[in-house]
């Protein structure tokens, strides 16, 4: 009898495991080990049960024997490894396989426990991912850079996505971000999100009896993320009738009555593999093709980059860089987090609104976690260890392979710039170009050291002045670190004065 390890991110019905289940069990568990190793955001733990337990009954409504522990279960041991030896004993298993993990810490620990098992294992592909664990590291092989582009465009030829006969890229240029970058003032209208509404008020309360401790707020009757692949697919569905048409042109803006914009809110249902992302490829770029007159392919490529190009190659560096990469801290930041993190209690506009929309929906887009929360983390000169936890713990779609490469790479630049040629830091003046976050705020974006001075706007030459000698050389830094070298010396010390004042006490701001 063979036993078959379902993680709770392995989610994939298409997976050829499940075309025979002929003297088999498929073993799945919702753990302490798996909510307890960082705080998570409560939405984000109930949307991982609730999927898991659906997908369970998918599998026991095809015939096949399901092993499902709750958390509250009597023989859960809340422990992966502790459980699998409970059962191999208790059915007498001679054989135990599993998809590989996604995460390195449970790679290792399926690894270990393989190394000491004495019956036969095996482990298998997730059929999910669009490369495999080193294909980037192979295609930079040699390369002084990894720069994403190129890696991109690589991509597009490989799987024949928006390209011609030729492989040259359809429109006439591989990348339409210059075009990614208006600022939404009301207009046009945002249809109203998807919503896959369900009472989950059971669950949380056994989580919540359990003493799992969690962060964010949830609407136990009203849950909203999808659960199940049916509700996924209505989801992407939805994403390409109504919100493509404007995807591209407003994905880097940010507003404080809108929360999703025109996101496609679809990264928990991909990360958990309900759905495959090649499938969310294809069905977007046929329903583009089927509405070139009214969807423009900047629209479309947008898209089609941030799964295709940066999913897959963030996948890539996460696997290429670990163990290591964890513990990167190339700038040497060692400031704590503000508290306001947690609560959302600050007289800054941007992060109170970014904060908020995190803790009551586990969500926020990419350039709300880049250009706000990181960029101010990064500009106060947080431990990256710090930043990592939180961005874990309070998105819904955060798995470590994604998560981490983002935030200590992308956003707090501490892998010392494998994943970014520059740090993505700011004034106010992004801030107020790409948001509304600025009208109303307490602090004046306009304003450089005055007590009611954007903070942004003192930090961000504070870190340029802190850090130049380690940006010295970074030609893409050349712009900025030349007007810095050239700003008057009371100037400088002002803004740097401001800026420790905000640094000191962040949760004074």
């Amino acid at each position: 009898m063979k036993l078959r390890l379902i993680l709770g991110d392995q989610l994939n019905r298409q997976h050829s495991w499940y075309e025979d289940h002929t003297d088999c069990y498929y073993f799945m568990a919702e753990m302490r080990q798996e909510t307890d190793y960082v705080r998570h955001h409560i939405q984000k733990v109930v949307a991982f049960f609730q999927s898991m337990r659906e997908f369970r009954a998918e599998l026991e409504a095809s015939g096949a024997q399901v092993i499902y522990y709750e958390l509250d279960h009597q023989d859960n041991q809340q422990d992966l490894v502790e459980n699998l030896k409970q059962i191999i004993a208790a059915k007498a298993i001679d054989k135990f396989e599993y998809q590989m993990p996604d995460e390195y810490r449970l790679d290792q620990q399926l690894s270990r426990f393989c190394d000491q098992l004495g019956i036969k294992s095996q482990v298998f592909d997730t059929e999910h991912f669009l490369t495999t664990r080193y294909e980037l590291s192979d295609f930079f092989e040699g390369k002084k850079q990894m720069i994403m582009e190129y890696f991109y465009r690589n991509m597009r030829k490989k799987y024949n996505l928006l390209v011609l006969e030729d492989k040259k890229p359809v429109g006439g240029k591989w990348n339409f971000d210059q075009s990614n970058r208006k600022k939404w003032k009301g207009t046009p209208a945002i249809p109203t999100e998807l919503n896959c509404t369900k009472d989950l008020a059971a669950l949380v309360k056994m989580i919540e009896q359990a003493g799992v401790e969690t962060i964010g707020k949830i609407d136990a009757t009203h849950f909203v993320w999808p659960t199940n692949r049916e509700e996924a697919l209505s989801v992407l569905d939805y994403f390409c009738k109504h919100l493509l048409v404007h995807f591209g042109d407003f994905q880097d803006a940010m507003h404080t009555e809108e929360s999703f914009l025109y996101h496609s809110r679809l990264s928990f249902a991909m990360n958990s593999k309900m759905l495959h992302p090649l499938e969310v490829i294809q069905a977007v770029i046929d329903y583009w093709k089927a509405h070139e007159e009214t969807i423009d392919l900047s629209q479309v490529e947008g898209f089609v980059r941030q799964i295709l190009g940066w999913r897959e190659y963030m996948r890539g560096i996460y696997w290429k860089e670990m163990p290591s990469y964890r513990e990167r801290n190339a700038l040497d930041n060692k400031n704590k987090l503000p508290d306001f993190f947690w609560t959302g209690k600050t007289k800054m506009n941007c992060l109170h609104h970014a904060i908020r929309q995190s803790l009551d929906h586990a969500y926020a887009h990419h350039i709300q976690r880049l250009m706000i929360t990181g960029n101010f983390a990064l500009l106060t000169q947080v431990d990256p260890d710090a930043v990592d936890e939180w961005y874990l713990g309070i998105y819904i779609d955060a798995i470590e392979w994604v998560e981490i490469t983002n935030t200590r790479g992308m956003s707090q630049f501490a892998d010392g710039g494998i994943v970014a040629t520059k740090p993505y830091v700011s004034s106010g003046s992004y801030i107020n170009k790409m948001s509304n976050y600025c009208k109303g705020c307490a602090y004046k974006v306009s304003k450089k050291t005055e007590e009611d001075a954007c903070p942004f706007n003192a930090l961000y030459w504070n870190f340029l002045d802190e850090k130049r000698n380690y940006f010295k050389g970074n030609q893409r830094m050349a712009m900025m670190m030349n007007l810095l070298n050239k700003m008057e010396e009371e100037q400088l010390a002002a803004l740097k004065a401001r800026a420790q004042k905000v640094i000191a006490h962040p949760d004074e701001f």
